[in-house]
């Protein structure tokens, strides 16, 4: 089996190393495709590849027509709409992402991001700390529940909505489950997005959402931006 890994922003060198060696511990071929930049370069390198990992690299239909023997993607990530699944689908291509796997990495750049939001991007003028402000979590996944964790030893006040995490697993957390989107910006200084990329979510947080805000709150979004 030869498996691609196919990354125009790559990983980095401690991630590489350990997907060769479980690749070629269990006897597979492994080639790498970095910085690739044209798209004509990917299709070159998928035409006998039965595997190919990816980050945020796009595979649409040209990408799946190229890959003749191709089996699976996996996105390293939990988003995938990178990846077209009825495309994939139609090619006998399965699609796998890797939820939780890169969930701390994406809390620790929320906060370091509020801390230079509060900061006034560290322009030289007084700013403010994130203690004691009211901190919201849209959307009470994996990377959420590690904001929240992360936002306990800051000394913040944790409010969450998630519409489809029952309120007693966000409370039991210690954080405070909220009924609405606009009850959760109305509430909080500060407000990370974790939302999905889907039909329902894109291009959801609108003006009206962000300006029910207080004044001088702050939105991180590390989720993406079509939403």
């Amino acid at each position: 089996m030869k498996v691609l890994v196919a990354t125009d922003k790559p990983f980095a060198k401690v991630a590489v190393d350990g997907i060769r060696k479980e690749i070629e511990a269990a006897g597979y071929e492994l080639v790498m495709l970095e910085k690739y930049g044209e798209k004509a370069r990917l299709l070159d390198a998928v035409k006998d590849v039965d595997a190919i990992i990816i980050r945020s690299d796009i595979i649409d239909a040209e990408v799946l027509d190229a890959a003749k023997e191709l089996k699976i993607v996996v996105r390293a990530g939990a988003g995938y709409d990178n990846v077209d699944l009825e495309a994939a689908t139609a090619h006998n291509v399965c699609v796998m992402n890797t939820p939780g796997q890169n969930s701390n990495a994406v809390a620790e750049l929320a906060f370091g991001m509020m801390v230079m939001a509060v900061r006034n991007m560290y322009n030289g003028t007084s700013g403010t700390e994130l203690k004691g402000k009211k901190l919201g979590i849209h959307a009470y996944g994996n990377v959420g529940r590690n904001v929240a964790r992360i936002a306990k030893g800051v000394g913040m006040e944790i409010y969450a909505f998630d519409a489809f995490c029952p309120k007693e697993v966000i409370e039991k957390d210690g954080v405070k489950a909220v009924a609405s989107a606009e009850e959760l910006y109305s509430t909080c200084d500060v407000v990370s997005l974790h939302i999905p990329a889907t039909a329902e979510t894109k291009n959801s947080i609108n003006y009206a959402l962000v300006n029910k805000m207080p004044k001088g709150g702050v939105l991180i979004n590390t989720a993406r931006k079509e939403v």
